[in-house]
């Protein structure tokens, strides 16, 4: 392709702009499959670390690693060409100190080219989300429901119920803007929350479990298709059910083999598919 015909990605700064404009369509992915699937219709692909869950079957995202990441945001660089690509830091990659963040984020967006990373936290992550952006990384936030503080948190909850934390989450909001992300996921929230929120700060709020209110929204690819079933969240939407259509294909594949009708000589090399009988009806195919 040549480079005048070649397709521009959109960056993290046309992101931004879509505050208020247009809705920001976002989607996770993982493979560079999904990633070719998803690129014409989405305008960021989210490498994210829920692939722990969906993809290695982990019970949170805290195992995931640094090099997961890379590699599955390469193969998702290598199957899109227009979406904006972030990746997420995972767990314990950033938190150390704002030195340390720099050098993973730097990493994974030499080893990955993508447009930006992600991570999680609001007033105590904002020095380090500054650090970053001032030295040419930009960073998408992630406040309110933090997956990656599961632990401390005592498990997955919707937040803001209560004044304190309600107030907690608009002064995060504030400061993940304030330090310089081009826009913000609010996880997890009630919804007049995630309003306010998007009502008050000048970046994008991209909602899941939030409020059709933000700016975007985003789910787990594999929630929206039906594949990761081990549970289904109030805020997700089913599109699909994919998982049952694979089940039931394997059943039928597994009955064709064991009763010997799969595969026929159709599907062989170097051999002719069986004669038909004499005297039998013209082809008029």
């Amino acid at each position: 392709m040549s480079v005048q015909g070649r397709v521009k990605r959109i960056t993290t700064p046309q992101i931004r702009a879509m505050k208020g404009a247009t809705p920001v369509v976002c989607l996770t992915a993982y493979t560079s499959l999904t990633a070719v699937l998803l690129d014409e219709h989405v305008d960021l692909l989210l490498v994210g670390d829920s692939l722990g869950m969906v993809l290695y079957g982990m019970e949170s995202t805290v195992g995931v690693t640094l090099e997961m990441m890379i590699a599955h945001g390469q193969a998702v660089m290598r199957g899109s060409k227009r979406a904006c690509v972030i990746v997420d830091l995972p767990f314990a990659s950033y938190q150390e100190s704002k030195e340390q963040a720099f050098r993973n984020a730097a990493r994974v967006m030499k080893e990955v080219g993508c447009a930006g990373v992600k991570l999680e936290g609001g007033v105590e992550m904002a020095e380090t989300i500054r650090f970053l952006a001032e030295r040419g990384i930009p960073v998408f936030g992630h406040i309110g429901l933090l997956p990656q503080s599961v632990n401390t948190a005592g498990g997955f909850r919707s937040l803001g119920r209560e004044e304190k934390e309600f107030a907690d989450i608009v002064e995060d909001a504030h400061a993940v803007a304030g330090a310089g992300a081009f826009a913000t996921v609010i996880e997890g929230t009630v919804e007049p929350l995630a309003r306010r929120i998007t009502a008050e700060i000048p970046i994008p709020t991209i909602g899941i479990g939030a409020s059709p209110a933000c700016d975007g929204q985003i789910l787990v690819l594999e929630d929206l298709v039906g594949l990761f079933s081990d549970f289904k969240p109030k805020f997700v939407k089913r599109y699909a059910e994919l998982g049952q259509s694979i089940e039931a294909s394997a059943k039928a594949y597994a009955a064709e083999v064991r009763a010997r009708t799969f595969p026929t000589l159709d599907h062989c090399f170097g051999s002719k598919p069986a004669a038909k009988p004499e005297g039998g009806p013209p082809d008029t195919a």
